[in-house]
This record gives structure tokens, C-alpha cells and sequence, in this order.
């Protein structure tokens, strides 16, 4: 059997799939806004999985899922007024309930939100072509950073219940919400990285308008009505529709006070130079990367190797912290190029409910095609294609391609491919990939791989100046959710982590009076008397 026979017998017929992986269509018909379910009669958007199946006439056919709402400026509209009066000016219920209150509504949600794990893990898989494993990985790691980010608010509201003085003032100094947040996500983790940013958002008193991601929607659906159960009125609002239509005017609103997105910096850009009161708009983003690994002749090549194929194919590359481009030194680059061939020839490819598996379809309409083009691009300015069967297509799946020698004249070396391609560099002298990471657009992260400690302390103090994370003899990754995230130049603004995110999301506020005695008895009373949220020394446990 040939490797494109193989490749195309992935696709098996649907009434083979096993019963506990099988789908029902999902047609939503419903968008949360103002509190309420309501129900969409207009034009909708046909969600085609990755996964599909053979026609008698050779023609490959997606498998369609499901639909939902294709809303229009004005449900946009009256989603933001939703979350304009439940903000109220910062004087609506849910901005001006206690941290203990928000906990409770966020634990409700916690509670809700696992009753549809296993319909949600299942969408995920369906939707964006997301191994079983890591769907369902996806899943509890959300819910595990909803917990941490609790944590972490208790822990801030704790240090915030004391009262500081200093030259004859008395002071409590707390974290207030900045009013609107309209939130949007990418489809590579359109749980866990639209929750990374949306939860702290909510928590920390905000309103909120989300926006689901183009592919990765409908596992969003089973959600809603937890939403709506959970917290006030208006306080979670959904935005259905193309971006392009219902986005835009929001922004120019001049009420949106933050923008979260995740995405591309050109979609951030265009949307952030539409608000009219720039200076009153923050915005937390995580935007696009090309992230380097640097192999010298002093590591250890295994090690390299294992640890560059989890750093590059782990979920297809599709990954903003994916490694995009790996500079080896000649020295070792034809055994490494050897090492990471065989290493991609072991890697299991398959369906996404299928055991060990870890090269699956891509989500993208066209993505193949694309990726095909930039290798092609490569090859017809003198690289190659090294790793057997490497490029090789059937339908959405595209089997990961090494493409070797590089260089700055081809696609690869500046496009983010966001896909199972490996462009790899040899270098010579470690200022090749130093001078690649300055002229570089982008600044997240880069992996270095030596054994040579001095080697690696020469490299460790430029690059800290260059990128926001060095990876030692290990992947690029984002994780664990109590680091900071966030990325220089076009890559990143703001700073994601658990703690980072409440702080984004929030703004220090304090209330303070000379001490007084009229002053000192009326903030006792106010204290004692439990007559505010805001000036208050309860403690959290």
C-alpha cells in the first residue's frame, strides 16, 4: 500500500467510527444576551469538521456538525447595551459585589460548566480535529486554571483587606473593574486560551461581550445557559456573526474599555485604531510568533529531537508557542536532520478518537494547500524536503514536512505557517540566530539546546532582551499557568498568567482620609457596620 493510499484511509466510513466518538448535528438557534436566551431565526453558519468520508466518486466530503447564528451589528449592538446597564458605571450589582460573592457565582458556573464536559470534549474534537486526549486535556486544564485564578483572587484580596499609612493618611488600596471587555479567542485552544482571559475578566468585576472563534463555536453552545444561571443579568453576553460586520462598530462605540484577543496583530491593529478614545482602551493580546529553537553541536541530539518534535507537531504546530523554525549548527545539523526524519516517521497519524495519536486533520479550509505552497516556495529557492514521504496530502491532513537549508529568501523563514512544517537552518556563527531574532517582527519565545553551560549563559543575557521567555534543553510552551505569558513586538501586549491576568483585567483603586479622629471613627463604623464591599477588612479563606 502506498503512503497516499495510507494517508487517505484515515477517513474511514462514519458508521465505523465507535459509538462513544459518534456526533449528532448541533443546531444552535440561541445566543445569550441581557441575561436571556434568545432565539435566532435568521441566516446561520454551517460548521464542516476536519473529519470526513469518501464518496463513491472519489470526492472527499467534511462531515457537517452543526450551525449556528450568523447575527448581524444589531444583536452586537444590544449586546454591549446589555453589558453597558448591567456595568452601569461601575455601579451595577455585579461590579460592586464582593470578592467572596463573585467567588460563590464563579464556583456555580465551575459546577455547571463540568456537567457538559463530555458533549464539549467531543465538539472539540469535531470542530478543530483535537486528538481525544488533548480535547479532554483542554477541558480540565480550564477548569483547573477557573480554580487557580480563584486562588490567586483570594490570595490578592487577602494582602488588599489591611490599611496602610503613611505621612498622616490612612488608605485601602484594592483592585476595581475597568468596565466593558470584549473578549475573543483563538480556535487552536478556543476553550482554554478564550477562558485564560475571559475568566479573570468576569471575576474581577468586568462585563463582558464574547465573541466565540470561527472554528471552534459550537462547543461554546453547551456553555451559555451555564453562563446565565451563574452570574447577573447582562454580565455575559455572546457575539455571533463575522467579525469583520459585528466587531468594528463596537470598537468605534468608544465603549468597549478593553479589548482580549487572541489572534493576529493585524486583526488587533485594525480594531484597536477604530476606537475613538484610544488612551481609555486596554488591551491585553497574544498575537503572532515565530518562535526559534538553536541546537549547537554541544547538546544532546536526542534530547533535542524529542523535545523540538513536541515543541513543533504538537497539535499539528497549530500552536502560538508552536517552534516555527529550528537553526542547527552545521556541525551536527545532518545527524539531527537524521534523528528528527525517523523521529516524525514514528509519530501516529490518524482521527482524532484513535489511541496514541498525534498527527490529525486540519481545521483550516485550504490550510493544506497553503502549506504545500510555502514548501514548494522553498524548494524552488534550493531547499529540500528530508524526511520521507514529508508534504504528503490526503484531503485535510497534511503529513509534516523538515524543510533543509533555509534561508531568508523563502516563505518559511518569516511566514508564521501555524502548520505541520519544519523549516530548518544551518548556521555557523550563533550571531546568525541572534541577528534573525533582532530583525525578527516577532519576540515570544526561543528554546536553546546545548550542554555547555557558559555556551548557554552567552546566549541566556540577549536573548532575555529579545524574546519574554528562554526555554533551556526544553520546548516552547506556555505553561504552567502561574508563569507569565507574553511576547515583545508584534507578539504580545499585556501579560497573561494566573496572578498577570487579574491585573490586566483590573485597575488599582484606593480610599483614604487623614487620620482623624471624626475620620478614624467614620472608617471603623463603615468597617464594623459591613456597609461596603470596597472598604472592608473580611478575610477570605
Amino acid at each position: 500500500m502506498s503512503f497516499k493510499t495510507r494517508l487517505s484511509s484515515i477517513f474511514v466510513d462514519e458508521n465505523n467510527i465507535p459509538p462513544e466518538f459518534q456526533i449528532e448535528e448541533v443546531h444552535q438557534r440561541e445566543y445569550l444576551s441581557g441575561g436571556e436566551m434568545k432565539t435566532w431565526n435568521g441566516e446561520v453558519s454551517e460548521v464542516y469538521s476536519p473529519v470526513g468520508f469518501w464518496g463513491e466518486d472519489g470526492t472527499f466530503k467534511r462531515k457537517l456538525i452543526g450551525t449556528y447564528p450568523v447575527c448581524t451589528e444589531k444583536e452586537a449592538f444590544e449586546a454591549l447595551d446589555a453589558a453597558l446597564e448591567a456595568y452601569d458605571n461601575g455601579r451595577g450589582e455585579w461590579p460592586t459585589m464582593s470578592i467572596a460573592n463573585r467567588i460563590k457565582c464563579m464556583e456555580r458556573f465551575i459546577f455547571k460548566m463540568s456537567e457538559q464536559r463530555t458533549l464539549v470534549v467531543k465538539l472539540l474534537m469535531w470542530e478543530i480535529g483535537k486528538s481525544y486526549a488533548d480535547s479532554a486535556k483542554e477541558f480540565d486544564r480550564t477548569i483547573e486554571y477557573i480554580n487557580a485564578t480563584i486562588d490567586a483572587l483570594k490570595d490578592i484580596d487577602r494582602q488588599s483587606s489591611r490599611f496602610e499609612m503613611a505621612e498622616g493618611l490612612v488608605a485601602q488600596i484594592r483592585r476595581s473593574p475597568l468596565g466593558v471587555v470584549l473578549c475573543m479567542g483563538p480556535f487552536n485552544y478556543p476553550l482554554n486560551e478564550t477562558f485564560t482571559t475571559l475568566i479573570p475578566a468576569l471575576i474581577m468585576g468586568n462585563t463582558i461581550l464574547f465573541k466565540p472563534p470561527k472554528h471552534g463555536t459550537l462547543l461554546h453552545y453547551p456553555l451559555l445557559r451555564a453562563f446565565q444561571e451563574s452570574f447577573p443579568k447582562g454580565v455575559v453576553n455572546t457575539i455571533y456573526g463575522r467579525g469583520a460586520v459585528v466587531t468594528p462598530g463596537l470598537m468605534a462605540s468608544g465603549k468597549v474599555n478593553v479589548l482580549a484577543f487572541i489572534g493576529s496583530s493585524k486583526v488587533a491593529n485594525d480594531l484597536k485604531k477604530r476606537h475613538p478614545k484610544i488612551n481609555r482602551l486596554r488591551a491585553v493580546l497574544s498575537l503572532d510568533a515565530k518562535n526559534a529553537a538553536i541546537v549547537t553541536k554541544h547538546a544532546d541530539l536526542n534530547q533535542a529531537v524529542s523535545e523540538c518534535i513536541l515543541g513543533a507537531l504538537s497539535f499539528n504546530g497549530q500552536r502560538c508557542t508552536a517552534i516555527k523554525l529550528i537553526f542547527v549548527q552545521k556541525e551536527v545539523a545532518d545527524e539531527f536532520l537524521k534523528l528528527l526524519s525517523d523521529a516524525v516517521a514514528n509519530l501516529k497519524f490518524g482521527l482524532p478518537w484513535d489511541k496514541d495519536v498525534k498527527l490529525t486533520p486540519l481545521p483550516e479550509p485550504n490550510k493544506t494547500e497553503y502549506l504545500t505552497d510555502i514548501v514548494n516556495d522553498a524548494i524552488a529557492k534550493g531547499a529540500r524536503v528530508v524526511n520521507e514521504n514529508g508534504g504528503e496530502t490526503s484531503a485535510s491532513f497534511f503529513f509534516p514536512a523538515i524543510v533543509y537549508p533555509v534561508n531568508e529568501n523563502m516563505k518559511l523563514y518569516r511566514e508564521e505557517q501555524f502548520g505541520p512544517v519544519i523549516p530548518v537552518i544551518p548556521y555557523e556563527d550563533i550571531e546568525e540566530p541572534i541577528t534573525y531574532q533582532i530583525d525578527s517582527p516577532h519576540g515570544m519565545q526561543v528554546s536553546i539546546f546545548s550542554n555547555d553551560a557558559k555556551e548557554i549563559s552567552s546566549l541566556i543575557d540577549p536573548f532575555v532582551n529579545l524574546v519574554s521567555r528562554v526555554n533551556i534543553n526544553s520546548q516552547c510552551q506556555r505553561g504552567p499557568d502561574v508563569f507569565p505569558f507574553t511576547g515583545r513586538k508584534d507578539s504580545a501586549e499585556g501579560t497573561l498568567s494566573v496572578h498577570d491576568a487579574l491585573r490586566s483585567f483590573s485597575i488599582r483603586s484606593l480610599v483614604t482620609t487623614k487620620m482623624t479622629e471624626t475620620n478614624k471613627n467614620i472608617i471603623n463604623e463603615i468597617v464594623n457596620d459591613n456597609d461596603s464591599n470596597f472598604l472592608s477588612t473580611k478575610f477570605i479563606l
